[in-house]
């Protein structure tokens, strides 16, 4: 090689190189570029969709080591065990489950996708990692020992902690750290379900709450991402199979879904008042006897071993009892009995802080629901009406929309569970009133009642919550010592740390321009003043960052 040659080559070597290690730097400090934005997208989207499938996988095999079944034959094997090693199982992993939320979390609770949606809208795109996954394993061992709730929450949080590694890595700003948390929560779902369009629409309608074009194509991609990793691992199946539905008489059926859909949305209500009056007797109860924290689950698996020795159904997910019901093959009375003690059960395992979601419980709920409906709909009118099993397929979609507040996300999921397009109308209709109606027995969805629970309005919209996004500290003003005396002493003092949805009413309520900000770690008495805040610098900043809110989500 000539020597010119080499140089040549040394020289693009060196430039490839700098190139790289500029790029790099960029990512690094600056953020990525869209099709850097694209890529980390997609590799989350990947990685979201590994979790997923990993969770399910895992609680595959530790039901069949502790029960000899996985989840779709779970109730029926389960009924053949012993009683007192069904009493057993839930009672161990509560206790497992108590231990591990003790000491990975600071307040012994598992983390739900109540916290990926609050971390979305005032985390910065962020959720604690080291609870966020240490709430999946407890959630993990609770889905597998007798626990009654779903997998779906497990597996968005470790998305959104996958998600919020990233962001940390690369110092997303607020947005893109949203963005990417999106991706993570569709192909969590996607990947989950085997949903990839309702795994997109779901990271839209129910985490971000937005429908930013900016986010959509990289949550496209992410959403992909996560289903060609379940099909790669499950195949391409649908998650339940339907017998031959009968069409749909759409002049004279059409106002039965219509009632049912009422019905849905009634039995929506209930389940998520009875879950949260669960939480509540059982901090009461908690409260008053002294049980510490890692015991509550192990009480908790204790009813739920007890409810499960008459009713197996309830352990797990419940795919088996809800492919049941949505080809038939339950009684009337067995359709009402499990709905109701289903809804006792999530209530119990929630209320003992065993970890798990709510949206496979209520596509249970809402199919036995549904079948219920449709026995007695078929009876009544048997000339007019379609097959029992479409009315539980209008049901399971009816309540688990009413339940998480996501009509169009969930709508597409029922459609893509079942595979069965044709019976949209139906779906669709009992959706839409099921939704309307909840909404007005419990005035939001489960996940952001959870949230206005802890006390963070994120339900009321950005002009609430940002307020408590906005710490004092970062408006102060500097002052003099010695200008303390220009404050009245009946003028509160606040703290660096205050945000302004504590702050920003003490102007009016006062009639002032200025408030007083004292070092919170002084010992000094009256408290050494280091600062202002004016109501001026109050309002502008959030008036910034509701302009700010506003450009992400009609970008």
């Amino acid at each position: 090689m000539s020597p010119e040659v080499a140089e040549l080559v040394k020289g693009s070597w060196r430039s490839t190189r700098d190139q790289a290690i500029r790029g790099w730097q960029t990512l690094r400090y600056r953020g990525p570029g869209q099709f850097q934005f694209w890529l980390i997208a997609l590799l989350i989207g990947i990685a979201a969709g590994g979790a997923a499938v990993g969770f399910r996988v895992a609680v595959s095999f530790l039901q069949e080591t502790f029960y000899g079944a996985d989840d779709v034959t779970l109730a029926s094997q389960a009924a053949t065990l012993h009683w007192t090693w069904i009493v057993t199982i839930p009672v161990l992993g509560g206790l497992v489950v108590g231990f591990i939320l003790q000491a990975f979390t600071p307040d012994g609770r598992s983390r739900s996708l109540a916290h990926v949606i609050e971390g979305a809208a005032i985390g910065d795109g962020r959720v604690e990692k080291r609870a966020g996954l240490a709430s999946t394993l407890a959630s993990m061992i609770t889905l597998s020992t007798g626990g009654s709730t779903g997998r779906e929450g497990p597996v968005v949080h470790v998305g959104a902690v996958i998600s919020s590694w990233v962001s940390n890595l690369i110092h997303a700003d607020g947005i893109t750290a949203r963005d990417l948390m999106g991706c993570a929560a569709a192909a969590a779902v996607s990947a989950s379900f085997n949903a990839p369009i309702a795994g997109t629409i779901f990271a839209l309608e129910v985490i971000l709450r937005h429908f930013a074009v900016h986010a959509f194509a990289p949550i496209v991609i992410a959403s992909v991402a996560g289903t060609v990793v379940s099909r790669m691992q499950m195949g391409d199946v649908t998650e339940f199979m339907l017998p031959d539905q009968s069409q749909l008489q759409f002049y004279v059926e059409l106002p039965a879904f219509m009632l049912l859909g009422l019905v849905s949305g009634a039995v929506a209500a209930i389940m998520m008042r009875g879950i949260f009056l669960a939480e509540d007797v059982g901090n009461v109860l908690q409260e008053r006897s002294g049980i510490p924290n890692w015991a509550r689950p192990a009480f908790a698996g204790l009813i739920l071993g007890i409810i499960a020795v008459a009713f197996p159904h309830i352990i797990g997910v419940g795919y088996e009892t809800t492919s049941n019901a949505l080809t038939g093959n339950l009684l009337l009375w067995e359709a009402v009995v499990f709905a109701a003690v289903k809804v006792a059960a999530v209530a119990v395992t929630i209320a003992g802080r065993m970890g798990g979601g709510v949206f496979s419980p209520s596509l249970m709920v809402g199919a036995l629901t549904g079948l219920a409906f449709g026995m007695i709909a078929t009876q009544i009118f048997p000339d007019v009406s379609g097959t029992a099993g479409l009315y539980a397929l209008a049901g399971m979609g009816a309540v688990s929309a009413a339940v998480l507040g996501a009509p169009i996300s969930t709508t597409l999921i029922v459609f893509e569970l079942t595979g069965d397009w044709q019976a949209g109308l139906a779906v669709m209709v009992a959706v839409s009133l099921s939704t309307a109606l909840s909404t007005r027995l419990v005035d939001r969805s489960f996940f952001l009642t959870q949230i206005e629970r802890r006390g963070v309005h994120v339900a009321a919209g950005p002009q609430e919550y940002l307020l408590a996004t906005i710490q004092v500290g970062r408006l102060m003003r500097p002052i003099d010592n010695d200008t303390e005396t220009e404050f009245a002493s009946d003028i509160p003092r606040i703290s660096p740390t205050d945000t302004l949805e504590q702050v920003l009413p003490l102007f009016d309520q006062l009639d002032v321009a200025l408030l007083p900000i004292t070092n919170p770690n002084s010992d000094a008495e009256p408290p050494q003043i280091v600062g202002t805040l004016s109501h001026v610098d109050a309002l502008r900043a959030f008036t910034r960052a509701l302009s700010e809110t506003a450009r992400e989500e009609h970008s």
